[in-house]
């Protein structure tokens, strides 16, 4: 039956369709205002999540953005971003500034493919595998061991841990004929058998996974999950410990009422997508950023964000506020690359995951992070591991593992791990 609230529903999606084909994006690629930076200047039809939307496209296409000046009150936004490569040089290919102004005004052309977030992996063809529980060494190979059994290849995959918890998005379609699994009786036998795993021996009711044939971005729902899990509010005393032995975010909030806003100051270590990961908190918070200045030209990053509830009301009491403070922090810290970065580039085959983690596994690493790709036949794959106690993991076991795996298709990229280690451990690198 069609009911009241669908039909409320679809005069809003159709008023605001109305709105943005009389108003489509305006997109603006500028190389000549900045002697560093290319100009990306996008003024729109303001929606709530048109922020996300637009740092999204931009975080998929892999620019970083240094610095941007928000400014979203009333019906209108004017968004200005100062972008680079990701080896930090303007963008002067022609193909990449074309490709920015089709992403940035595809919402002109439709309205569901703006609602709906997008990622640079076409995942519509494959079976969504939604994994959170509690973290343990092993886990991740487990994980891929029981679906290399159950027949399952892993076209995609990635996992974040943080405050003791991982969540994790799998990509899967059938070994034999590579479509989307969708038969109920296997989808449920896969369901059951990664939900005894995650259970393990402490996480009995904890442990969640999800099944899905629908289309999401990637990161967007690792932040969601791992959100909803409350992993911003677990006191874990060894978590505890490890984060402290890091600089630790630094978020504040005040109140500027005679505007009738919130602001909210981060300070922190900059990174690859920190904007994003932070304007995707506010946004999954039910925060509307209506004004926010971004500087993250040097080895720190400053934002600052003028926000509201939904509701229209700022931030109204301290619970409020140190709600937002620990989940910004949460954000901030998930992808926060903890342990050695190991990139993993070969011909893709059936269990090769599986395998690898295997190798992991049996000499002691614990996986932090990874991310996994294929493009065509080639798996490139990404993997961040500290041992067992989450400490620097040794030269002589990491020499090990590349003899197991193949010298000639792992490479170490150890930025990070370096500082923590010995004047003789500098850097190596071996090419795929």
């Amino acid at each position: 039956m069609y009911s009241w609230a669908s039909s409320c529903l679809d005069m809003d999606d159709e008023y605001e369709k109305f709105v943005i084909r009389m108003h489509p994006p305006r997109v603006s690629v500028d190389n000549t205002s900045s002697k560093k930076h290319t100009l990306v200047k996008v003024d729109s039809a303001n929606m709530q999540g048109s922020l996300l939307e637009v740092v999204q496209i931009l975080t998929d296409l892999n620019l970083t953005i240094t610095k941007a000046y928000i400014s979203s009150d009333g019906e209108w936004f004017i968004d200005v971003f100062h972008v680079v490569d990701q080896d930090g040089n303007k963008l002067w290919d022609d193909k990449v500034v074309d490709c920015i102004q089709k992403s940035l005004a595809w919402r002109s052309y439709t309205f569901r493919s703006w609602r709906r977030s997008v990622d640079v992996q076409a995942v519509a063809e494959h079976t969504s595998v939604e994994l959170i529980g509690r973290d343990r060494p092993g886990l991740l190979s487990e994980i891929f061991a029981v679906l290399s059994d159950l027949k399952c290849n892993v076209v995609a995959s990635e996992a974040w841990t943080h405050n003791s918890r991982m969540a994790s998005v799998v990509y899967i379609t059938d070994e034999a004929t590579r479509l989307p699994i969708d038969d109920p009786d296997r989808l449920s036998k896969i369901k059951l058998l990664l939900q005894y795993v995650l259970n393990g021996a402490r996480d009995k009711n904890g442990a969640k996974t999800a099944i899905s044939m629908g289309v999401t971005h990637t990161e967007r729902r690792l932040h969601q999950m791992l959100y909803a899990d409350r992993d911003y509010d677990i006191n874990d005393s060894s978590e505890q410990e490890t984060t402290t032995e890091r600089s630790r975010p630094v978020v504040t909030i005040e109140n500027c009422m005679e505007k009738w806003y919130s602001v909210v100051y981060v300070r922190c270590k900059d990174r690859p997508k920190l904007f994003f990961d932070t304007v995707c908190t506010l946004t999954d918070m039910q925060y509307v950023v209506f004004h926010a200045t971004v500087n993250a030209e040097g080895q720190e990053a400053n934002q600052e964000y003028y926000i509201r509830h939904i509701d229209g009301f700022p931030v109204c009491s301290e619970a409020e506020r140190e709600r937002i403070i620990h989940c910004l922090e949460a954000a901030i810290e998930r992808r926060s690359s903890e342990g050695l970065r190991l990139e993993l580039c070969c011909e893709d085959r059936v269990g090769l995951l599986a395998a690898v983690t295997r190798i992991f596994r049996e000499n002691g690493l614990s996986l932090t992070q990874a991310e996994v790709t294929t493009h065509g036949s080639q798996a490139m794959n990404v993997f961040y591991v500290t041992d067992a106690m989450g400490n620097p993991v040794n030269r002589k076991t990491i020499e090990a593992i590349r003899k197991e795996i193949g010298q000639t298709i792992l490479r170490v990229k150890d930025d990070a791990y370096s500082k923590s280690q010995p004047q003789e451990t500098k850097r190596f690198s071996l090419g795929c």
